[in-house]
């Protein structure tokens, strides 16, 4: 079976998290509000096999698995559009967007097997799915592969150094484990949200004044555009205690 899809620039997809390699969340940190998402899969579930070689596995009970992706993200609401998403449906960012933007709609944190239905456009969106558009899916294979590969090779390089990450801060906050555990065992799954400060150790590299300076207006200005808003509250709360945070590591 093949699969057509080419854009259209509606900008419909351009809302909600947006996964980001370690490359990109420091590129950006001073446009996109970054946390750093846990996402466990129970054993059985579709791409298992590719969140476990990317992220950890954890043991649950009764003999079971999760594969645990972890990943940084810039974290709005779903139902809120993109920073960097002009009136008219273009990119700012388009000759330096994310890997996960140029990847779109496929995704490499998935198997390549793994992929039919991110070719099927969500209501609203208008993406061009008919004959005449590209095919860029055929046998479970990505036909125009570049950003596909690239995006994969980040994740497998940013491995090594989220999976250490993780089961350092495993090993360190005693509540974490047994939370995400919970987490894993619920039908519908879920996400743990850390803040990113939480990884910045692991990266000696990366300045923790620098990234505070960068990133702590944009938890501001993130705060004020959720503010007052019912269903953004744990968002807005969110970057609130957030931006004080840096605050503090600056002052």
């Amino acid at each position: 079976m093949e699969r057509h899809f080419n854009y259209t620039a509606c900008g419909k997809c351009c809302t909600g998290w947006l996964p980001l390699t370690l490359d990109d969340a420091l590129t950006h940190a001073d446009r996109f509000p970054l946390f750093v998402i846990w996402s466990p899969l129970r054993q059985g579930g579709r791409s298992f096999d590719e969140t476990a070689r990317q992220g950890l596995t954890l043991k649950l009970k009764r003999g079971k698995k999760a594969a645990v992706r972890i990943y940084p993200a810039s974290y709005i609401p779903p139902s809120m559009a993109c920073s960097e998403l002009t009136d008219d449906g273009l990119c700012r960012l388009h000759p330096n967007k994310p890997l996960r933007c140029r990847t779109m709609p496929f995704s490499a944190a998935r198997d390549e097997t793994d992929q039919t239905d991110l070719l099927i456009p969500k209501p609203g969106w208008l993406c061009d799915t008919s004959e005449e558009a590209a095919v860029v899916y055929q046998g479970k294979k990505v036909i125009t592969r570049e950003s596909f590969d690239l995006e994969r090779h980040a994740l497998e390089q940013d491995a090594e150094i989220l999976v250490p990450y993780a089961e350092w801060l495993l090993e360190s906050v005693p509540t974490l484990r047994p939370e995400l555990m919970k987490v894993a065992m619920k039908p519908a799954g879920g996400h743990i949200v850390l803040n990113f400060t939480t990884l910045i150790p692991r990266m000696p590299k990366v300045d923790m004044y620098e990234f505070a300076a960068k990133q702590a207006p944009v938890l501001r200005t993130f705060a004020e555009k959720t503010a007052n808003i019912p269903e953004f509250d744990e968002y807005h709360q969110r970057y609130n205690r957030y931006a004080r945070e840096l605050d503090r590591i600056n002052n």
